[in-house]
């Protein structure tokens, strides 16, 4: 007969859920879809906005680098206000992150910084992506946690 180990009440899901956030429809989706998870699961959330540098041709038009960054900005203020708002409302132990460069290598020191259990992240509604590969194609590539794609 085996020995039955003490009652264990909780869950074996992930104790921490990262998600990136860019603003587009299919982010915040995922962001929602891994703010309720994190809720059920009692996991902390941590929310990832990542820059990209401005492209290159953005440095023909004078003013437009200042442009890019701060439209990124508004909207990664937009998305810290949202989220802290939400993480109060659900009472979710909720982190935002501001990083920039490639959202693939950010998205991947992060979550490798935090110990994520878990990725949740929007499908890209880009036509060159289904060529090239998306954040959540190469993210799933990777093969290092589980990725949930939120279309």
């Amino acid at each position: 007969m085996t020995e039955v180990g003490p009652f264990e009440r909780g869950t074996d899901g992930p104790r921490v859920i990262l998600v990136g956030v860019d603003g587009s429809p299919t982010s915040l989706r995922a962001a929602a879809y891994a703010a309720g998870l994190a809720r059920r699961q009692r996991s902390r959330l941590v929310a990832v906005f990542v820059t990209e540098a401005a492209p290159a041709m953005a440095g023909w038009v004078p003013s437009a680098q200042a442009l890019v960054r701060d439209a990124a900005a508004e909207v990664d203020a937009e998305l810290r206000a949202e989220l802290a708002r939400a993480a109060e409302q659900l009472g979710v132990d909720a982190e935002y992150r501001t990083a920039s460069g490639d959202p693939v290598a950010e998205l991947t020191r992060i979550a490798d910084q935090v110990l994520a259990d878990a990725v949740v992240i929007g499908a890209s509604e880009q036509a060159g992506h289904r060529v090239v590969g998306s954040v959540a194609v190469r993210l799933v590539r990777l093969g290092r946690w589980p990725v949930t794609v939120v279309p």
